[in-house]
């Protein structure tokens, strides 16, 4: 790997951010089933909590973060075009060998690490973006609105439909024997985690790809629009829109994600109707919280700097998390899974990212990219 100490000329600083602040709220999200793997049913249910911590993750955290990664994908998307055009190589067999690879990688952290891995819906949607790349910035914004809306639909028509016939969208209660089961497997040793993972991992993933695969596809075309206009790297543009954002997006947003939290686990209608809600608030909430960043970050530079190169690397960092939390709560390392406090646990997220950004920045002063991007950079250039 090269020397570098500075980072390259064509990487945009605030994305490296706001990626590397995303990062933490993946984390959140998901280190709950490795705390407490036991909830994970054999049926591919994800874990349910109650409690306070578990009420502001759903109001505050989930179905947010993983928006903002599939924008910035999309946005990602426009400047790896740029470079393919700078570099006079092909944009398609770039691309195509990046999902690829992408695809390759998430399928080896979904067996290994972690069974929500999204890299692999990432790779596929790839392809179809790659398809879209041509779309100007308004037709890409009005597809991903019109992709919204129908989700929005749809579980709006469920939860209407779930009020004609009460035992409609009624989850089925867990069993107790498989929590038991899916705890022991998953602290008994590493070929007891394995055979768990292997069990889980495709139930999860089709769940992963239904659940999260048209929304990630919206967010990639909004992220594409606006990666075609440069709305992050000309700051005297989206400078002066940041105070509407935060005023629309916490306005209508976090009152969206406090219905979620409240309905969240509730039979029948009053779920499916906060989630139909919530499809359009989280975006609004997701969007508030990055508009606050990035005037964070005008104001604090700082900031910036301590959560660029975790973005920077931030494949490396996502499987890397997966990494920690298997090693602190499965039978890969510590085992202490189903022995902590919700409370406790978010200690941990935060050590672990806390972690993460200081090896991010350490890595960084003696290497050009992170060992995943490292890999993907080879198979991208198809060197």
């Amino acid at each position: 790997m090269t020397e570098l100490r500075t980072p390259p000329a064509t990487r945009v600083h605030e994305v490296d951010a706001v990626r590397g602040f995303a990062l933490a709220g993946i984390l959140v999200a998901n280190i709950g089933f490795f705390a407490d793997p036991g909830y994970a049913m054999a049926d591919g249910s994800m874990p349910i909590t109650e409690g306070p911590v578990a009420w502001a993750i759903t109001a505050l955290v989930l179905t947010k973060f993983y928006i903002v990664f599939s924008f910035l994908f999309g946005y990602s998307f426009t400047l790896q075009m740029r470079a393919a055009e700078r570099a006079g190589a092909s944009v398609k067999a770039r691309t195509l060998r990046r999902c690829l690879g992408l695809f390759v990688i998430g399928a080896l952290h979904g067996i290994l690490l972690w069974i929500g891995d999204i890299l692999t819906l990432y790779a596929v949607l790839g392809l179809a973006l790659l398809a879209m790349r041509n779309l100007r910035p308004k037709t890409a914004v009005v597809t991903g609105s019109v992709i919204v809306g129908v989700i929005t639909l749809l579980l709006g028509a469920l939860a209407w439909l779930s009020t004609l016939d009460p035992a409609a969208g009624q989850t089925p209660a867990a069993d107790p024997a498989q929590a038991a089961r899916a705890l022991s497997l998953a602290t008994g040793g590493p070929l007891d985690f394995l055979t768990l993972q292997l069990e889980l991992y495709p139930p999860i993933a089709v769940l992963v790809w239904l659940g999260q695969g048209p929304m990630a596809l919206a967010m990639f075309l909004f992220g594409l629009a606006a990666g075609k206009r440069r709305l992050l790297e000309d700051t005297g543009r989206w400078e002066r829109l940041l105070p509407g954002i935060q005023w629309i997006g916490f306005g209508i947003g976090l009152p969206g994600g406090i219905l979620l939290a409240w309905t969240s686990g509730e039979a029948g209608p009053w779920e499916l109707a906060g989630m139909a809600l919530n499809t359009v608030t989280s975006i609004l909430l997701a969007a508030a919280y990055v508009a606050t960043l990035l005037r964070v970050i005008r104001r604090f530079p700082a900031a910036g700097r301590v959560l660029a190169p975790a973005g920077r690397v931030a494949a490396s960092n996502y499987v890397g998390q997966s990494l920690l939390a298997c090693l602190i709560f499965t039978g890969y390392g510590l085992g202490l899974a189903g022995s902590l406090s919700p409370l406790a646990v978010m200690g941990v997220a935060a050590l672990i990212y806390t972690l993460l950004l200081w090896l991010s920045a350490m890595w960084l002063r003696s290497h050009r990219y992170g060992p995943i991007e490292y890999v993907l950079r080879r198979v991208t250039n198809g060197a």
